[in-house]
């Protein structure tokens, strides 16, 4: 028996299973559990294996868009329990001292919830780190480009732990543009 349920919206593509009862259920490919043939434990790499608390909020962040694009943010935020094939795709992206950590946790959410846990940790030291990193940062042998860009990633991680104040008060104002001053220095 095929189930179709056009409340999941659109259309063509669709995707089928077998329940434990036996019954046959049609997903639509903008559905969360939908996977395509392309959807396998290595097919998600974000070109950033996490090591640590050194460059947890980057590769959060890589891994969020990156299922936010496939339309699995679900799995990591509780929202949705079936889970293997992202647990397989953190495995691909964390390295290998991480790994048993992942493969013992029963969801994908737990995996999020536990490395953000131990390693998206704001603390001084980071901040501290990031700041000597920014102000002993120098072009060398590097392009104009390539300088720029690791100069504007260490700032924009900066900006991620601490982000400047947003009000449109003259205090804020004011701080905004003595941190701007400070990064043209």
């Amino acid at each position: 028996m095929a189930i179709e349920d056009d409340s999941l919206g659109g259309s063509s593509s669709r995707t089928q299973g077998e329940t434990a009862t036996g019954n046959l259920v049609m997903i639509d490919h903008n559905h969360p559990l939908y996977l395509s043939s392309s959807d396998v434990p290595g097919a998600l790499s974000v070109g950033i294996q996490l090591t640590g608390m050194e460059n947890y909020t980057l590769w959060s962040r890589a891994m969020e868009i990156a299922l936010l694009g496939r339309n699995k943010i679900g799995f990591i935020d509780g929202s949705d329990q079936c889970n293997a094939i992202v647990i397989s795709w953190l495995t691909c992206n964390v390295s290998k001292e991480l790994l048993s950590g992942i493969l013992y946790s029963p969801s994908a959410h737990q995996v999020w919830l536990d490395l953000k846990e131990r390693f998206d940790k704001i603390n001084g030291s980071r901040l501290y780190q990031l700041h000597r990193n920014i102000f002993t940062l120098t072009q060398g042998v590097l392009s104009v480009s390539a300088y720029y860009t690791k100069l504007k990633n260490l700032w924009d991680e900066y900006d991620s732990i601490l982000p400047p104040p947003s009000c449109d008060c003259n205090k804020s104002k004011e701080y905004v543009e003595q941190l701007q001053y400070q990064r043209l220095l």
